[in-house]
This record gives C-alpha cells, structure tokens and sequence, in this order.
C-alpha cells in the first residue's frame, strides 16, 4: 500500500532561490543530513540533471535509489518518480514553490511505498520524518543563500 502525504513550511527566501537549491544536486550533500552518496546518471539537452542516483539512511539502514526529474513545470514546481531502490518500491513526490509575501510557501508532496511489509503507523511516522527533517533543511539553506 502506498502512502501520501503533504507537507508544507513558510521560507524567508525567493522561489527562485529554493528552485536553485534543490536542482543544485552537487551540493546536496552540504545540507542534506542522511545523504551518503549522491550521483547524476544522466543530464538532459540543457545540463540539467534528470537520472540521480543516491545513497542515503534510511529505516535504521542505507538504502539506495534512483529518480527521474520532471522539470516541465519548473521553476514553480520539480517532481520525481523513482527508477529503481533497494528499499522502496516507490517514492515519487514533488516540491512546489508558492511565493507568499516576502517569502515562498514550499509544499512537499510524497508517495512512499517499501519492498518489505511494515505496519501502516510505522510507514506513516517514517513518511513524516523525511518530509519534516527535508523541510527544515531545505529552509535552512535557502535562508541561507538568501
């Protein structure tokens, strides 16, 4: 069973600024805490990269996983689906960027569904986790850069 969920946070910082962080691949391991490994597989026509591989903590473990980026919406939007994982038979997902006032509304969407069976709550708390912890990160670094 799939779950979804959608979390959002209010950002002192641009929607251009957050688009760039979060296209900034490279750099993801300078604010990203589970991240272990981070690799572009592949680059479109324009540079930008649209098969990332990475390795991260994840359920008491390491797990690696792959996702697709879908930039037809950008640069208010940039989505996801996974190409391949050890741990996740899915996670898809996007962020949205909302620009509210002098800051931007950052929505992260999420789709998790694990290869191994584990109770509902369990899953759910786990989902909650990686958005909040994402979320505060991906804030901090904007804020930074802004």
């Amino acid at each position: 069973m799939t779950d979804r969920a959608t979390e959002s946070i209010v950002v002192n910082a641009t929607p251009e600024t957050l688009y760039r962080v979060v296209t900034d691949f490279e750099h993801y391991p300078d604010w990203v805490s589970d991240l272990k490994r981070i690799e572009v597989l592949e680059t479109d026509a324009s540079g930008r990269p649209i098969e990332v591989e990475f390795r991260a903590a994840a359920f008491g473990r390491s797990t690696t996983y792959a996702l697709h980026y879908d930039y037809d919406r950008a640069p208010e939007a940039l989505a996801w689906h996974q190409t391949h994982g050890d741990l996740t038979s899915k996670l898809n997902g996007q962020y949205r960027f909302v620009s509210q006032g002098e800051g931007t509304l950052l929505a992260y969407e999420l789709e998790v569904d694990l290869m191994v069976p584990i109770p509902a709550f369990v899953k759910a708390r786990a989902a909650y986790r990686i958005q909040r912890l994402a979320l505060r990160e991906l804030k901090a670094r904007a804020e930074s850069l802004s």
